[in-house]
């Protein structure tokens, strides 16, 4: 993006915020931007939260979501937000490594969470809350986690061993420890915008990815992909966040009433999440492009040992005493695979 088209979404933010003061008439409007399809649990939960928000604030707040990318793309999001030019995002948790707060690669990690449930232990205790602490001073405050799904990798050959990744391109975030991930599979990996992935799965720019299903299908990688297998080897989330000083500036009971939304909001992602996931491996099982592989237990154990090796070469990154807090409320021993 052009800075001066920058500029302008930051004029825009600073009108849209005009209604605390001058324009007190007018609701106040809060920019979501985020860069998935609307019918992904991310795109739900926003228009969720948006029709939330201005219920509860009685329409004094107007929450205007931009699905798709149509606002910013991966790369500029995240300094749109802390310019002003938009006042909410939801980044999936690898943008936070990039901005400063490594902590946050933890949820990279490769096998770290087997369900939900272990996955929910950390994002809603207190571990979620001191990370999303850490991004207050970057002029940010993270409001809550919400899912997407478990990750697993596509490629136009088949996949059931480690072994069968050597030497493909695969697609990843920008992030340390999905790089380390991908090396550790004798694979190459290939950061890129998520809105460029399509394109470059069917030109051969690169061989394969790896993604929740929801984000497979609606941005219909499966129609380029030959091969799914549900490795389900890492975690895709988000973090809601907005700009600190907007929120700070808003009147204590909008916010309060926002807080509430949120709360509601994150209660309805998360519960969509794993459906819309279940629901869209179907429609992946249905269009016939794409042929769907579950390994078995010892499959899976295969893919998990040939991982583990990346949770020791990142522990300095992340931080020893956090990875060994997360251990504790997942249960998870990298050693002992």
């Amino acid at each position: 993006m052009k800075i001066s088209a920058l500029l302008f979404g930051l004029l825009a933010g600073t009108l849209s915020a005009l209604p605390l003061g001058a324009l007190a008439q007018q609701p106040i409007v809060i920019k979501f931007s985020h860069v998935v399809a609307h019918d992904t649990p991310k795109g739900l939960a926003a228009e969720f939260f948006a029709k939330k928000a201005g219920e509860m604030t009685k329409g004094k707040v107007k929450v205007e979501v931009y699905a798709n990318s149509t606002l910013y793309k991966d790369k500029e999001e995240m300094e749109a937000l802390q310019l002003g030019a938009v006042q909410m995002l939801a980044p999936s948790l690898a943008k936070f490594g990039p901005l400063g707060v490594k902590e946050f690669e933890l949820f990279d990690l490769p096998y770290v969470f087997d369900n939900y449930t272990e996955l929910h232990r950390v994002t809603q205790g207190p571990v979620g809350q001191s990370l999303l602490k850490k991004l207050e001073p970057k002029g940010v405050t993270g409001l809550a986690f919400w899912d997407n799904g478990f990750k697993s990798f596509s490629a136009n050959t088949p996949i059931k061993t480690p072994a069968d990744l050597k030497g493909k391109k695969l697609r990843i975030q920008s992030s340390k420890v999905l790089e380390e991930q991908i090396r550790a599979l004798s694979a190459l990996p290939q950061v890129m915008a998520f809105s460029e992935v399509y394109q470059a799965l069917q030109t051969g720019v690169v061989d394969g990815t790896e993604n929740p299903v929801s984000n497979l299908y609606t941005q219909k990688m499966h129609e380029v992909q030959k091969y799914l297998t549900m490795t389900e080897h890492g975690y895709l989330g988000y973090a809601v966040i907005v700009n600190k000083k907007f929120w700070e500036g808003l009147p204590a009971d909008v916010r309060g009433q926002l807080e509430a939304a949120m709360k509601e909001s994150t209660a309805y992602a998360n519960k969509i999440a794993k459906e819309q996931n279940d629901k869209d491996l179907e429609g992946v099982k249905k269009s016939g492009k794409t042929q769907v592989y579950v390994p078995s237990a010892e499959e899976k154990l295969a893919f998990k040992k040939a991982l583990a090796p990346v949770h020791a070469k990142m522990e300095s990154r992340i931080g020893k005493d956090l990875l060994q807090s997360v251990y504790k409320e997942t249960g998870f021993d990298p050693n002992k695979l």
